[in-house]
């Protein structure tokens, strides 16, 4: 072979000599050869061969390619060229499909490639140097489908350099594509560009090919439909760009065309429903709102729809029917101010099968959507018309079960709550049989569920139809009860797995059970240490022994806070907080060197440090610690918390009225609590109980009285010895965005009764000091809140509506009348619960949105802007407030949680029984919002209206007040 063509170059270039080749081509047909006819308007420039190269014959999309061989013509002596015989036949192939040669690769050059490396390309090849092929074959068309497949070239083809007995030397020639370097959406606004970059798909840095082109035009033209976009149009365009080799930028020319809203939506054969209850039932597809005098005339491919005249409206009294009404009206009027008229081709697909399954509910379960019909009318807008066959209406007969062993059948009728006669519903039945899991249970499969059946299996049979009535068997495979096996927890990366497994009702050897599975989300959730969104059971039953793996999976989040703040508050001098929270601290590592990621964690307990300053006026020193489960084996909670505070009395003031401070006018305060709790089993084990003893010692010395609004207690001692008992039940699923559940605390505070240990003392003549040297009370507190979800959740995060209902209530009483009642431990109503000092000295401060604080329980009387309490108040003895908070996440990402809320409040102070009235109240509405930041805790702000601010002749904004809170949520 070398002797007869030395050193010429054999083009390998397409002749068919291998299926592999064929193969290879056709498979690359999808993404380089013409696609079909695009869109109207819609340029895709040629990007099988890139413009750098010169023109060549284009066989990028040729579906069955062929390697060609055209040897040169040998060569011929001088003068001899005229004698040669030119007609005879050309010089044979070396190749032939008949006699196959084994060839060994002497050397591989790259032709072709400008911006690639070489050796990469041919190694992506699968070709190697000394490897042994055989022509014809598929070894080279194996080749060419690995290049294909890494879509960096618009053509490939192999060329035979030269033949040298049993060696080949063979030229992978190539043409490369170009990369995207920026692409451009022309016609779409700033918002819609932003959004388009990540839904298109395209990809800086990426090989632009037909497909990519044809991808995003898709993806562009799917983004614009269901925004309501019909018949948007669009234009792609390739640039060269100049900045950056071998790359291009594509530009997006978008015409959006009109917005296509609903029209109307036309029912026909719907004799036995109502169109507006269909409509209902179409939660993404809604018509447009009306308002006209000119309707245009009601028209359906299916029939014409018959309007309802005036004179039929009132001999039907239509006037007493909604309905009725709202058809009479619709032609003309028809308001939807808080649903979107948009068509959106996908959310209609989902709202046909929804009138098809309210249609079954109602015992049509033969019902059928026949055809739909969509088209344009005369305001360019979209009629969608609907033609159904109902079908006869069925009825549920007898109930029959069969194969239960555990439950009667008068236990099992009980629970499924369906009797002979009631209206045929698929979707009830399903539902109280369990076929569909629910957290909420009462059905028949969480019965058995409960107590371990794990392998339960029930199927319903149809096993007579009389007429409209259909008996039905309930055919039951109980199987045995599951024992746990093994149960293994993954994902908590610093909690400790000892914090999780104890809060866990699911234990080796115990029965499984799927109310506990639940409690154990819940009670995980609660930690607060995971993201509650990812804690995941993943029971794995075990057939051949009867028994259940589960494994949970969790997600950590952030859970430690942290609190700085500095300024300069001018007179007062520099002031700032330092606080940390360590909510998942671990005290036995403290002494462990390498537990210290800054601090011990993983344990679940909770340190939490701080010190503030207001310069020379006031200064604290907080020191708490909890540990969650006292001895490891119950949930025995023990808190130890412990407070220093300081607040100076200006002394003198200055000639420009600045504040003087220094050491003779004070107020110390000092405090320590111990608290020790334990878990409830009645009446369930969501209840709690807690003891807790507090001493409060205040330190007076030349003290304005003003502060605590008694006359003559400027110096002295006073101490408050108290011990709380505190029942409470927490069913919410979880801390920081309950969606349902319950919290109801109710707490009693009470102090020695001193007065019983000397009952002759004459208290109306002693001093406040002397009065007030032991303070003797007992205090009453209730907090009750109640979260329900509104609506179905949404989307993947489940997102809902949260309702939020609470009621706060205090008292504080005496136990003798013939002593005075402390100025300490009232309760100051209004503001945000901040801002007000009160708490320094043992008042509990109750915040009221859209007020400011006040110091009267006549709602009439509001300050308007803060500020010092009237000569005389000491505060109030009783309260109640009522909040309604209508809460929407907005995120609920563990690194940022963020709610939106609207909400109402009514709340009063009253000084005592005799001025209370709980309907005499301040009222206010507004709305809020809420974030949960890891670092920093809550940040939120609160804009309320105070309705009973409200003015003749006085603006709006002289009634509402802006609450901002950080760190905690007030009372």
């Amino acid at each position: 072979m070398s002797r007869l063509f030395p050193k010429y170059l054999w083009l390998l270039s397409f002749l068919t000599f291998s299926t592999g080749i064929m193969q290879a081509r056709a498979q690359q047909a999808d993404t380089t050869a013409p696609a079909a006819a695009p869109a109207p308007g819609t340029t895709t420039p040629d990007t099988t061969r890139p413009s750098a190269y010169p023109a060549t014959p284009d066989t990028s999309s040729a579906v069955t390619p062929s390697l060609l061989l055209s040897p040169p013509s040998p060569v011929l002596p001088a003068g001899a060229a005229a004698a040669a015989d030119t007609t005879g036949p050309a010089a044979p192939s070396p190749f032939s499909l008949d006699n196959p040669k084994a060839y060994t690769i002497a050397g591989i050059t790259l032709t072709g490639a400008k911006y690639l490396d070489e050796s990469l390309v041919v190694a992506a090849s699968g070709l190697t140097i000394g490897q042994k092929i055989t022509l014809p074959g598929d070894a080279l068309g194996d080749a060419i489908r690995k290049l294909w497949d890494q879509k960096l070239f618009s053509d490939v083809a192999f060329l035979v350099d030269k033949i040298d007995g049993d060696k080949i030397y063979l030229d992978l020639h190539v043409a490369e594509r170009p990369r995207l370097a920026n692409f451009y959406f022309r016609g779409a606004s700033k918002s819609q560009a932003d959004e388009l970059k990540e839904k298109s798909g395209l990809i800086a840095g990426r090989v632009v090919t037909g497909s990519t082109r044809r991808d995003a035009i898709y993806k562009i033209r799917k983004y614009f439909t269901e925004k309501g976009y019909r018949d948007v149009d669009i234009n792609v365009t390739e640039r060269p760009n100049t900045t950056q080799l071998n790359s291009v930028d594509l530009v997006f020319d978008i015409r959006r065309g009109s917005k296509i809203k609903v029209n109307d939506i036309n029912f026909a054969g719907n004799g036995n429903m109502d169109p507006y209850r269909l409509k209902k039932k179409m939660k993404g597809t809604h018509e447009m709102t009306r308002f006209t005098l000119h309707p245009i005339p009601a028209t359906s491919v299916y029939g014409r729809p018959a309007p309802l005249s005036f004179s039929e409206y009132l001999k039907q009294g239509g006037f007493l029917s909604f309905s009725s009404t709202k058809r009479l009206l619709d032609p003309y009027v028809r308001l939807k101010l808080f649903s979107s008229s948009k068509f959106n081709e996908k959310k209609y697909e989902e709202d046909r099968d929804k009138v098809i399954s309210y249609y079954n509910s109602k015992g049509y379960r033969d019902v059928t959507l026949d055809k739909d019909t969509l088209y344009t009318v005369e305001n360019g807008n979209l009629n969608v018309d609907i033609k159904l066959t109902e079908g006869r209406k069925y009825y549920f007969g007898n109930i029959t079960w069969k194969g239960n062993t555990v439950y009667p059948d008068s236990v099992l009728n009980q629970v499924i709550g369906i009797h002979r006669g009631d209206i045929y519903n698929l979707e009830l039945m399903q539902k109280r049989l369990g076929t569909v899991p629910s957290q909420e249970g009462g059905d028949v499969s969480s019965l058995y569920l409960d107590y371990g059946y794990l392998f339960f299996r029930i199927t319903p049979v149809e096993t007579a139809i009389r007429g409209d009535t259909i008996d039905y068997e309930m055919r039951i495979i109980e199987g045995p009860q599951a024992d746990i096996k093994r149960v293994t927890i993954t994902g908590n990366d610093k909690t400790n797995e000892h914090v999780v497994r104890r809060e866990l009702r699911t234990v080796p050897g115990e029965k499984f059970s799927r109310q506990e599975i639940i409690r154990s989300t819940r009670e995980i959730s609660q930690l607060g240490f995971f993201n509650p969104e990812k804690v995941q059971p993943q029971p794995q039953p075990n057939a051949e022994d009867g028994t259940v793996d589960i494994g949970w999976t969790v997600e950590e989040k952030p859970s430690d806070q942290l609190q700085l703040s500095a300024g300069w508050g001018g007179y007062y001098g520099i002031t700032g907080t330092v606080g940390i929270t360590f909510n998942n601290f671990s005290l036995r590592n403290i002494f462990t060197k390498n537990a210290w990621r800054p601090l011990p964690s993983g344990d679940g307990q909770k340190l939490s440090l701080q010190i503030q300053s207001n310069g020379k006026y006031y200064s604290s020193y907080n020191f708490s610690f909890t540990e969650p489960w006292l001895g490891g084996k119950k949930r025995n909670p023990f808190t130890v918390s412990f407070f220093k505070t300081r607040m100076a009395n200006a002394t003198s003031y200055t000639g420009y009225g600045i504040p003087l401070f220094d050491n003779s006018s004070y107020m110390k305060t000092m405090g320590i609590s111990v608290a020790l709790g334990k878990q409830l089993h009645w009446p369930d084990d969501f209840f709690s109980l807690q003891y807790q003893i507090n001493y409060q010692r205040f330190k007076l010395k030349d003290f304005s009285d003003a502060y605590l609004g008694l006359p003559g207690l400027t110096d002295g001692i006073v101490n408050n010895l108290n011990l709380r008992i505190t029942l409470d039940r927490n069913s919410t699923d979880q801390p920081q965005f309950p969606r349902s559940g319950s919290h109801i605390s109710l707490f009693g505070q009470f102090t020695p009764p001193y007065s019983a240990f000397n009952p002759d003392k004459d208290y109306a003549h002693m001093t406040a000091q002397e009065n007030f040297k032991f303070i003797e009370y007992q205090k009453y507190r209730l907090t009750a809140e109640w979260y329900v979800p509104v609506g179905k959740p949404q989307g993947k995060d489940n997102r809902t509506f949260v309702l939020k209902a609470a009621i706060k209530m205090g008292f504080l009483g005496k136990y003798n009348n013939k002593v005075p009642l402390s100025p300490f431990e009232r309760f100051d109503v209004g503001g945000d619960g901040m801002s007000n000092m009160t708490y320094y000295y043992g008042k509990d401060i109750i915040s009221q949105r859209g007020y400011e604080e006040y110091y009267t329980s006549d709602p009439r009387v509001n300050p308007t802007s803060a500020g010092s309490p009237p000569p005389g108040y000491q505060g109030f003895t009783i309260f109640n407030k009522y909040t309604l908070e209508l809460r929407y996440p907005v995120s609920l990402n563990p690194s940022s949680t963020i709610y939106a809320l609207t909400f109402f409040e009514a709340g009063n102070g009253y000084e005592g029984f005799k001025e209370y009235n709980p309907f005499r109240l301040r009222r206010a509405a507004g709305i809020g919002m809420r974030f949960f930041l890891p670092m920093f805790g809550l940040l939120g702000f609160d804009y309320g209206v105070g309705f009973d601010r409200l003015q003749q002749g006085a603006g709006l904004k002289d009634a509402t007040k802006f609450n901002f809170m950080l760190g905690f949520e007030p009372d």
